[in-house]
């Protein structure tokens, strides 16, 4: 078996993401490689959030690297792979989401329930793994866009303009989503009492 491995630089830090983006478009696979490498563990952890833990977030991230690998040639600015590979895991995840809600609705899918813990760490804080249990709790009878936009906020943290671009959404329609998700969240909340 052979082992493919970047060439590393004297620093010891390996090539930035433009220059492996510039030799995976020349054909080197070990150039892929690494960027797969440097991506897969972030890639699945985006996945399993969006998700809830699915199996099938392993999918998701194999289908969002070989849609990123084909269309490398219309990535603009090589530097710029880490967010535009996070786009693509967002944008498969809300059609998968999409389709399996379609599936769902005409009984040809099973709806499983959310597993809160196997997407909230162990050592989360008290406050903090409450907050995810009720985010978790509601996302699953959110529409698609709803959902993603409140995981990237709520769970990721993001800034409405990243959500925004990671979405390929304008700000006005990104706040309309979190705000329609907040609004069902506050509903729950006030119906169960506080999480």
């Amino acid at each position: 078996m052979v082992t493919l491995t970047a060439p590393t630089t004297r620093s010891g830090a390996g090539p930035t993401d433009a220059a492996l983006v510039l030799a995976a478009r020349a054909g080197e696979v070990w150039a892929q490689e690494a960027l797969f490498q440097r991506y897969a563990r972030q890639v699945l952890a985006l996945a399993q959030r969006i998700l809830a833990g699915r199996d099938d977030a392993d999918d998701l991230a194999q289908d969002a690297f070989v849609y990123a690998f084909t269309r490398l040639d219309t990535l603009n600015n090589p530097q710029a792979f880490q967010a535009w590979l996070r786009s693509i895991v967002v944008r498969t995840a809300s059609k998968r989401l999409r389709r399996q809600r379609l599936l769902t609705r005409l009984g040809l899918r099973r709806n499983e329930p959310i597993e809160p813990d196997t997407v909230i760490a162990a050592d989360a804080p008290p406050d903090i793994a409450a907050e995810l249990r009720a985010v978790y709790g509601l996302i699953e009878r959110l529409p698609s866009e709803e959902r993603v936009a409140l995981v990237l906020r709520r769970v990721e943290g993001m800034e409405l303009s990243q959500i925004a671009e990671e979405m390929k959404l304008s700000l006005a329609t990104v706040k309309r989503r979190l705000s329609a998700a907040e609004g069902r969240l506050e509903r729950a909340r006030a119906r169960k009492g506080a999480f």
